[in-house]
């Protein structure tokens, strides 16, 4: 029942709080963060508590489940659906990650939270509770139903709480645009899905969406390659990988801080995860016949993705095409499919969404108090706030990959995986860490230093006024803890590749009898 509680906890925490918002802003955020303290801290019970070093095969009679939790219920029986939720290593790191982000969203949330309050926060644990539950879900059909179910309340966390920007970019265009390629990634997904259960159907006599018993149904080469590629179409469009991209600076753009961060840290690595848990262990062979288009893919957007940062004004979109880039390596990494660079993929799922998530809310705190995020319009802001300009120092540098941070550990470790396999491909990913450095410095140098250009009415760079108040107490602490867990991650990254080792191992014997195995090689030489 512990899978059970990580679901309800967030889902009837969000109801709590919107009754609670019926007498105030407050009382719904204190009880949606009680709710998000206590799935954080049911999560960590359960790292604490059980040994996550199990590796064993699913789907092969007489072996034990990998899962180290695992929950099964029926649910629509003629259909072969159940409600089936597993944990292992690589799930529950997701899963304390979606809730310590929910904590640090709801922490942030005081402005969105003014209006329709007990709506956000159902809004806002109702997106965490869908996350959480694409992370745990076994059963194909109950992982479509999570991942629409994200939709909706991050619709409406853009629709109604997010801002109008210059150009003509609404709220409402940004949400129905996230929304319609949303809509178009879960309808690859379900078409995907249902093709691979008839087919198994077909071959066994057995109707069943089961995630275990799915893996290894014999599929012809052809049929294979098309149901692989569907998959990987479906969390492409919400990874998203360029040309599919075009949804998410808008979104980033239109979306309140808190959304932002969720958008960013959370539903973003559902589709990563997706095609690591998924696309490829579904579909081995057709993945390895698909392995260099979608390293190539990877490279593109990478490439793109920081070439366009570069061009950016708006310091939020800057952020969103930076994190663009940054999942390029994703990409790069799973189809690589070494040991190394698969650990990499991991990592740089966590140091992301610190990172990215931490940048959003500077992007939020600046335009609170000075009115735009055009860095035409800023300059200066090291001197009046202190607290604010270290801190968006820090995570520029950090998205960079400088040394000692976990983005570094991330990146390093998805090149030396991938260059054993693919060295063109790998030299080709080279070129985004220099083009980080030249968006992360200018960003920097645009918002800190320099002349003040006249935002927020200040010339002088005395910092004078009550727009021009440094960061609180509460957010500075907040920042911090992703300060410490980013070095943490950076100088000793030991825990968290301990508890994905035996995910990693379960998904090389997933590739068994494959050239594509196996997926982890401790000297990093595995080939594809």
């Amino acid at each position: 029942m512990t899978l059970v509680a990580l679901l309800l906890i967030p889902l009837l925490g969000g109801i709590v709080a919107a009754w609670c918002g019926r007498w105030s802003a407050s009382a719904a955020r204190t009880a949606a963060l009680g709710a998000m303290v206590g799935a954080l801290g049911l999560s960590l019970v359960v790292w604490t508590q059980h040994d996550f070093g199990i590796t064993s095969v699913p789907g092969v009679e007489g072996v034990p489940s990998p899962w180290v939790l695992e929950y099964r219920a029926p649910w629509i029986p003629a259909l072969g659906a159940s409600i089936h939720l597993g944990l292992d290593g690589l799930s529950l790191l997701l899963v304390v990650l979606t809730n310590l982000l929910g904590v640090f969203a709801v922490l942030v949330s005081t402005r969105e939270a003014e209006r329709s309050g007990g709506f956000f926060y159902l809004s806002l644990l109702w997106n965490v509770a869908a996350v959480v539950g694409v992370f745990l879900a076994l059963d194909l059909l109950l992982f479509f139903f999570f991942w629409e179910m994200m939709l909706i309340p991050m619709f409406f966390l853009i629709a109604v709480w997010g801002q109008d920007q210059a150009g003509g970019l609404t709220r409402n265009r940004a949400a129905l645009k996230f929304f319609l390629f949303g809509q178009a990634s879960g309808l690859l997904l379900l078409v995907s899905t249902l093709g691979l259960v008839y087919l198994h159907y077909r071959a066994t006599g057995e109707l069943t969406f089961d995630y275990d018993r799915l893996l290894g149904t014999t599929l012809p080469p052809d049929v294979a390659w098309w149901l692989m590629f569907g998959f990987f179409l479906a969390f492409a469009l919400k990874l998203p990988i360029v040309p599919l991209h075009t949804w998410l600076g808008d979104a980033h753009c239109a979306a309140p801080p808190s959304g932002s961060v969720d958008l960013a840290g959370l539903l973003l690595k559902t589709a990563a995860y997706g095609m690591l848990r998924f696309t490829v262990p579904l579909f081995p062979e057709a993945a390895l016949t698909f392995a260099n288009t979608a390293m190539w893919l990877g490279v593109l957007t990478i490439v793109y993705g920081a070439v366009v940062a570069f061009s950016q004004h708006d310091l939020k979109r800057l952020v969103a095409y930076t994190g663009i880039s940054h999942l390029g390596f994703v990409v790069v990494g799973i189809f690589a499919g070494t040991g190394q660079a698969l650990t990499g993929v991991v990592l740089q799922m966590v140091a992301h969404a610190l990172s990215a998530g931490a940048l959003f809310l500077l992007c939020g705190e600046i335009q609170a108090r000075l009115g735009t995020r055009d860095l035409r319009q800023l300059g200066g802001l090291a001197e009046p706030l202190p607290r604010l300009g270290s801190m968006v120092m820090f995570f520029a540098i950090a998205s960079l990959g400088l040394p000692g941070l976990g983005n570094f550990v991330a990146e390093v470790l998805i090149l030396s995986g991938t260059f054993a396999v693919a060295p063109v491909i790998a030299i080709g990913a080279l070129s985004g860490l220099i083009l980080s450095v030249a968006y992360a410095l200018l960003m920097v140098q645009r918002a800190l230093h320099g002349e003040p250009v006249g935002a927020g009415g200040f010339s002088d760079g005395a910092g004078a006024g009550p727009l021009l108040a440094d960061l609180s107490a509460r957010t500075l602490g907040l920042l911090l803890v992703l300060v410490t867990l980013l070095v943490g991650l950076g100088l000793y990254p030991q825990p968290v590749i301990d508890l994905v080792n035996a995910p990693l191992h379960a998904i090389e014997a997933g590739y068994r009898g494959f050239e594509f195995a196996p997926v982890f090689d401790p000297a990093g030489a595995s080939s594809p």
